[in-house]
């Protein structure tokens, strides 16, 4: 599909959008639309329910005097109000509106607003959340009816200043893209994406402008990767780690890192989950999916930092060469874990996933995700994820760039109370609490492996996939934390 940026002409075949503030105030091209079609629009407007409030939408099919076959009206509510958020979300709707329909073009016409939000941002934004809504994952169907199939082509934001509306929209495109990348490894199958499938997969993005490094066992035995290793002895792929390196920043200057837990599928090991718990386990590495999108993002639009992502990828499978509950091993650091639960792998993986980045690097600051603990859904649900965190300035960034892009964050509490839960009688620690604050005795766990690097931890268990159409994300893999981190690079580590 392609998304193109116009001349304000409302000469347009196919569905036409037109803007409506709340009161039932058509804007200027609403208005010309309305009278051109004998008031058909206002008419349509005052016998149904629709207001102009914010993501309301009446589609009025076939108006007189119009070349047009479909008309609608989509609600701002109040012009003041609207924000870059609002705009991407109202972008969504309008292809909510189109998806099911037989259509091909798509015509948007946008007039000057009021207050902050220029029409040229709100059209580049507007068009950013429309493309992020067409995602789908459609590779493996191989009967599909042809009314179950996107006929959209063509998507044409019409507007004065469309100039400014295309520049601004050419990061935005890059973005999506990386979005949509993250998108399709969460929705891979395990038996397609494996840790050594996903890091060959990995290796093409050299052609992106990464750095790709590949550590192997042999490698992560001689680093003393015992933690991670552990997890995956019982699988028949191979664990790998992969290191993606951004340099657009100055030469010698420290990067900001970024962590994944990439656990490929996990069944929980031995420590064996129920089937109906199981069904899903093939996105347990949507952490490590949002840090390879993030760096995908800066290189497409070239950003002036130096960022480095590093994801663990890891298979847990139940096996006679699983790892046992009441193993002890050894991570990089030193630190010795008794492990109770092996399905308490996430944490065991990015102990020394953590360690190796915070020691090779020296970053400015660590984020890591992962769908860490299913604790974090009793917490928070599906509307925003865990955030734990050493600093307080580090934090309060994160959470400005969840508002920014909607991909929100609730900070969650570390301290001695939680830490003191992971004693062990025989190790230096273990890999489970007493079954209380999982969340919070995760991220404790998690802290142990980064010294005092400013670092958070995101905790994404109840936003890495959508159980519904949702905004910009339709039902499946979300991408959640692709677009949050590449705002908190812009607006607090870009040079």
């Amino acid at each position: 599909m392609k998304i193109s940026f116009g001349d304000l002409d409302l000469a347009k075949k196919g569905t036409l959008v037109v803007t409506v503030a709340e009161d039932r105030a058509f804007l200027a091209s609403a208005a010309q639309v309305d009278s051109q079609a004998g008031g058909a629009l206002s008419r349509a407007a005052s016998a149904s329910r629709f207001t102009g409030k914010f993501g309301q939408t009446l589609e009025i099919l076939a108006p007189a005097g119009l070349d047009a076959g479909r008309v609608i009206l989509l609600g701002l509510g109040k012009l003041a109000d609207l924000t870059e958020a609002k705009a991407e979300s109202l972008g969504a709707t309008v292809y909510a509106a189109v998806a099911t329909q037989p259509e091909t073009h798509l015509s948007v016409a946008l007039d000057p607003l009021t207050g902050d939000l220029t029409a040229a941002t709100f059209a580049a934004r507007l068009a950013h959340g429309l493309h992020l809504r067409t995602y789908r994952f459609d590779k493996y169907l191989t009967k599909q009816k042809a009314e179950d199939k996107p006929t959209l082509e063509k998507v044409a934001v019409l507007l004065a200043d469309h100039a400014a509306a295309k520049k601004a929209y050419g990061d935005l495109a890059a973005l999506a893209e990386a979005v949509f990348y993250a998108r399709d490894l969460v929705t891979e199958p395990g038996n397609i994406l494996n840790p050594e499938t996903y890091a060959d997969r990995l290796k093409d993005l050299s052609k992106q402008g990464l750095e790709v490094e590949v550590l192997t066992v042999k490698d992560m035995k001689k680093l003393g990767m015992g933690s991670l290793l552990g997890v995956g002895q019982g699988s028949n792929s191979e664990s790998r780690v992969v290191i993606l390196r951004w340099n657009g920043g100055k030469d010698g200057a420290a990067p900001v890192a970024f962590v994944g837990k990439g656990v490929t599928f996990d069944s929980g090991g031995l420590s064996l989950k129920p089937a109906k718990s199981m069904e899903d386990m093939k996105w347990d590495m949507g952490g490590s999916a949002a840090v390879v999108g993030t760096l995908l993002a800066l290189a497409g639009r070239k950003a002036k930092v130096n960022a480095v992502g590093v994801v663990g990828l890891v298979e847990n499978m139940p096996s006679a060469t699983a790892q046992r509950p009441g193993d002890v091993v050894t991570s990089m650091s030193g630190q010795t874990i008794e492990v109770l639960n092996t399905d308490a792998e996430g944490r065991l993986v990015l102990a020394d996933v953590l360690w190796y980045t915070q020691d090779r690097f020296k970053p400015v600051a660590m984020i890591n995700l992962a769908t860490l603990t299913g604790a974090i859904i009793i917490a928070l649900g599906h509307e925003h994820a865990g955030l734990f965190s050493n600093n307080d300035a580090l934090s309060d960034a994160i959470l400005a760039a969840g508002k920014d892009t909607g991909e929100t964050l609730w900070r969650m509490p570390l301290g001695e109370a939680y830490d003191a839960l992971l004693k062990s009688p025989i190790a230096d620690m273990k890999n489970i609490g007493d079954g209380s604050a999982g969340s919070a005795v995760a991220a404790v766990f998690l802290q142990r492996f980064v010294n005092d690097v400013p670092w958070a931890h995101l905790d994404i268990a109840g936003v890495a996939w959508s159980g519904k159409d949702k905004g910009v994300v339709p039902k499946g893999a979300t991408g959640w934390g692709v677009r949050l981190l590449d705002q908190l690079v812009k607006s607090k580590y870009e040079a």
